[in-house]
């Protein structure tokens, strides 16, 4: 079995379209969140969002490809670019042909479709662009971030509402550390900001009507957000042997499913997945020093999450510091998972742990160090990082610093 280390990172955020502009917004605690600008005739909606200010799609692709990319798929390349130039991966020959894309998303070219379904029902549209149906398909990201950045290996999607991109990166993991590839470019992608997605989110009554608090004392609900992340995996051998920087190494995945209900969270399905990460690790509870925590600022998530963290790590629970990124960039769905690794990839690299913004004090239930309103100077030795979605599909990644 391989060790497998992560030698690139790419984002683009509601606070930034670079990792280190994403970080640095974390770290300050500098709120991603504003009025929609988004949507097909009118404001997506009238909630605050995590939108992604400012994206120039023009920037980044050739006036030619551009129809052939909804908004969900240029974020995903502009990130796995970004990754790929860092990681100083040259994707030829061999490389290209031993390297994976696998790209998580939720909802895939919401865009495209909310777009189409307006065009067809609101102007009476016959005909709609040709290419509709693979601008929209699920498998879209993964499939241009294969195109546009030469990955000739496994290349597919995974799509488990707001745990995809986390499964996405578990699974990379398990195929680099298995010999299946050597590298892999993975993560995920979301671009929901629509108005039939938005009034969707509306109509289950847990969108906040002001921030985002997670595991505060009058939190109110969750913020869609948007935007990417995308890592470069890679055998500790290959990346030596081309003399990459290693930023840390990916040591543990765990997943299970609550078989229990499809939008409430059951606790005992996230404790088994964390549990499930630190085993396949071989790491003690004590060696964890941050948790990114899934934190979407629900009353039912915040506190499940808490009871599971308490009954996966019992005592050590206590020295925990615990955040929630959502409180800075919102839910980014399908892509949050990957979007909260790389934080938790940064705080082991940088000693810091991103505060959880927006807290007002402690609830009833919610009971951790939750890191309030402040970054924290420290040491992070290891962390993971909570998924946990929709249809009770759970998913835990773990890393720690690389020594060698």
């Amino acid at each position: 079995m391989n060790r497998v280390v992560i030698t690139g990172l790419g984002v683009v955020s509601s606070v930034g379209q670079s990792t280190n502009e994403y970080w640095d917004a974390l770290v300050g605690g500098l709120s991603g969140f504003a009025q929609a600008t988004l949507g097909t005739t009118r404001q997506a909606t009238d909630k605050l969002v995590g939108e992604v200010k400012d994206f120039d799609p023009a920037a980044h692709f050739e006036r030619g490809q551009l129809p052939l990319l909804d908004r969900v798929s240029q974020f995903a390349v502009v990130a796995a670019r970004q990754a790929i130039k860092q990681a100083g991966l040259d994707l030829q020959g061999e490389t290209a042909e031993r390297t994976a894309a696998i790209i998580g998303t939720g909802s895939g070219g919401h865009t495209t479709v909310d777009d189409s379904f307006h065009r067809i029902y609101a102007e009476n549209a016959q005909r709609l662009h040709p290419l509709t149906i693979p601008k929209a398909m699920i498998s879209a990201p993964a499939s241009q971030v294969s195109l546009h950045c030469n990955i000739k290996g496994p290349a597919f999607a995974i799509s488990s509402a707001c745990a995809s991109s986390t499964h996405a990166i578990g699974v990379a993991f398990h195929m680099v550390r298995s010999g299946s590839v050597n590298c892999a470019v993975t993560g995920g992608t979301e671009a929901s900001i629509t108005f039939g997605a938005m009034k969707g989110w509306e109509a289950m009554r847990i969108m906040s009507s002001d921030t985002c608090r997670p595991f505060s004392k009058d939190r109110k609900g969750m913020i869609i957000g948007e935007g990417a992340a995308v890592l470069v995996l890679e055998t500790l051998e290959h990346a030596q042997a081309r003399g990459a920087e290693i930023l840390a190494e990916i040591t543990g995945f765990g997943m299970s499913a609550d078989a229990k209900d499809l939008t409430a969270p059951d606790l005992n399905g996230m404790a088994r997945a964390i549990t499930g990460a630190l085993t396949d690790a071989k790491m003690a509870p004590d060696a964890i020093d941050y948790v990114n925590a899934h934190g979407t600022g629900t009353m039912a998530n915040d506190l499940a999450e808490t009871a599971a963290l308490r009954l996966s790590f019992g005592a050590q629970a206590d020295k925990l510091a615990v955040s929630s990124t959502k409180s800075v960039v919102g839910h980014g769905l399908g892509a949050a998972g990957a979007l909260e690794f790389v934080a938790a990839i940064m705080a082991i690299r940088d000693g810091v742990a991103p505060p959880t913004m927006n807290y007002l004090g402690a609830d009833e239930g919610c009971d951790l160090d939750y890191v309030p309103n402040e970054a924290r100077r420290m040491k992070v030795r290891a962390a993971i990082s909570n998924s946990f979605a929709f249809g009770g599909l759970n998913a835990v990644l773990a890393a720690r610093a690389f020594t060698g």
